[in-house]
């Protein structure tokens, strides 16, 4: 199984078909609805677009044959004891039951149909009655799997209807429950030595009821040294022996009401919730919280193959639960990116980001031994384990040839008159042979190849019958650079509470198209980017600050999803002053903005 906590951009199809067999507890999955097409294209990049075409270019059954590949492997990578939440809407509830769920998890593993009534009644449907609700498909994988029952608060109408009694001794409200045994068991079971049923007995001077008492007599009497049984009495305070014990049942012990089938209790995400992101068809997170805890227990691994908004990964992150995202939206998966930083604090496990390219300047200058071990994984070789006595040597292929890694550009005849020597040293046994199968004697990868190595390379091949093969890294794995970022400040002047205004433009250039930006307006270096602003079309923002100092964050994400980030330090003291310390010479202040060469805040 791959590492979880993982956002990964792609086609769900090719990637669920990485994914190994029987390794995931729960499956979330909130397909594009078979509606308004304009409507299913939320993001607008090209990934997202390109599969809009292909889900859409023909009409239901082409739909249901698209969707219909996916949850077959999805099926696959579910543990047997795991489940499955398909939500969809009326346009293919129908047939996604039964061409699709019925047919690959079987009539016998449907465990529900969910309504989640989504909005409340409103509008004028002319035609036919309006919909406001979806359904949620709910699907085990066998006849053993994860269930947790789920409850919901009383309604304050039951409260008042049932919990009608208080002692005053600080317990507060309960409600009377019969005591008498169940019918067909329990209690109630008839003794074969008395004849009579098990719970038949005096208690107290009250009577058994019919069938007898629920409990046993040592569970009566621990029951009532824990004063939950009601006593009735007469109007002078005296026993009244003629009417039946009950028990306690105090409101603030009760979990609710058991949890059916019809969600009313959920309501949208509306315009002006805290949660909303921007994300059009945005799903609330106490929905998917009852859904996650309804079916998996902690460290258990939650799958989302249509992550869009984030929410399922957001909300397994909270709950600790593993979890795995994955859209071919590079806007859907940097927003959840985003999201998910926005909630880490000390105890939040880390998650990695897979995109289809990576960023020069990170593999180029992060840290040697991690690249070394990154690189030669993706060549297909196996580490050395060893930093010391290795020879220089980083990793070896399945037939055990050396690989060595160099993490610069442009290398150098040197380089390979070292490697040279080492794979010697290595295994001279293995040098000989190699030279004799005319197979190479070694690897080198780097980022790029001076002349005096290409010219070595070739001089050994052709004079001494010596392979040895160079690699570029980019050959191994796509490589961009990410786009650059520079941010215009205008000083809009004092307001009448007299808090400064400030309007901020940000400006990148990209190999690939610019997505969008993200703004952090109270960026602090120990805790990272957690933006308030998540999504920005327009590059454009505009605040206002207090006197004092303020470091603003803004990050740009391309369409390859590399990203970039500014972090602008500003004093706002009656003037503004920015740091500017980067100003090239001649260069001019940014417009409205009081520049000092040189100054720290």
């Amino acid at each position: 199984m791959e590492a979880v906590n993982k956002l990964i951009l792609g086609d769900n199809l090719e990637i669920l078909k990485q994914l190994d067999s029987d390794s995931v507890d729960l499956i979330y999955l909130d397909p594009p609805f078979f509606s308004n097409r304009t409507y299913e294209v939320i993001w607008g990049d090209t990934g997202e677009v390109r599969s809009f075409e292909d889900r859409f270019s023909g009409g239901i059954d082409h739909y249901i044959s698209w969707l219909k590949e996916r949850v077959a492997e999805m099926h696959r990578i579910l543990k047997s004891t795991g489940t499955i939440f398909l939500h969809c809407d009326w346009h293919a509830n129908a047939y996604i039951r039964v061409e699709i769920l019925d047919k690959i998890f079987g009539y016998q593993n449907y465990r529900g149909e969910i309504i989640w009534q989504r909005k409340k009644a409103q509008g004028d449907a002319k035609n036919r009655l309006a919909t406001f609700n979806d359904t949620i498909w709910y699907y085990s994988k066998s006849n053993t799997f994860t269930y947790n029952p789920q409850f919901i608060a009383y309604t304050e109408e039951y409260k008042d209807g049932f919990y009608k009694f208080d002692d005053g001794d600080g317990k507060g409200l309960y409600r009377l429950n019969d005591m008498s045994a169940p019918a067909g068991g329990g209690m109630s079971a008839i003794n074969k030595t008395t004849g009579k049923p098990n719970g038949w007995y005096v208690y107290k001077g009250f009577q058994p009821p019919e069938k007898g008492w629920r409990y046993s007599l040592e569970t009566m009497i621990k029951l009532d040294e824990e004063k939950v049984i009601y006593y009735p009495t007469n109007k002078d305070g005296s026993l009244d022996y003629s009417k039946r014990l009950y028990m306690k049942r105090y409101l603030n012990e009760q979990k609710g009401t058991l949890l059916g089938n019809i969600w009313t209790d959920i309501n949208n995400v509306q315009a002006q919730s805290e949660e909303r992101i921007g994300y059009p068809t945005q799903k609330p997170k106490l929905l998917l919280k009852r859904i996650i805890e309804m079916a998996t227990n902690e460290s258990e691994i939650v799958l989302d193959p249509f992550v869009g908004g984030g929410t399922t990964v957001a909300v397994a992150d909270i709950f600790n639960r593993r979890w795995i995202g994955i859209d071919q939206s590079v806007q859907a998966v940097k927003v959840t990116e985003f999201r998910l930083n926005n909630q880490q604090d000390l105890f939040s496990k880390p998650f990695t980001v897979q995109l289809h390219k990576y960023d020069y300047d990170t593999l180029r200058y992060k840290d040697a031994f991690a690249f070394e071990t990154f690189i030669v994984q993706q060549f297909g070789g196996i580490n050395n384990t060893k930093q010391r006595g290795d020879l220089g040597l980083d990793g070896r292929t399945k037939e055990g040839s050396p690989i060595q890694v160099k993490r610069s550009d442009n290398i150098g005849r040197n380089v390979i008159d070292n490697f040279l020597s080492a794979v010697q040293r290595f295994d001279k046994k293995l040098f000989d042979k190699n030279i004799k199968e005319q197979k190479p004697v070694g690897y080198i990868i780097a980022f790029s190849l001076g002349r005096g190595a290409v010219e070595e390379v070739a001089r050994l091949k052709n004079k001494e019958n010596t392979i040895i093969n160079l690699v570029i890294v980019e050959s191994i794995i796509p490589i961009a650079k990410k786009p650059t970022l520079t941010i215009a400040i205008n000083d809009l002047g004092k307001d009448k509470k007299q808090l400064r205004e400030i309007e901020f433009t940000a400006t990148a250039v990209s190999a690939a198209p610019i997505e969008f930006y993200a703004w952090d307006f109270a960026y602090q270096s120990d805790k990272g980017f957690k933006p308030q602003v998540l999504i920005d079309k327009t590059g454009k923002q505009q605040r206002k600050f207090k006197a004092g100092l303020h470091n603003i964050a803004v990050k740009v994400v391309d369409n390859v999803g590399l990203d970039n980030i500014e972090i602008i330090k500003l004093k706002v003291n009656g003037t503004i002053e920015r740091n500017c310390s980067k100003r090239k010479k001649g260069e001019l202040p940014t417009q409205g903005v009081l520049c000092k060469q040189g100054l720290t805040l």
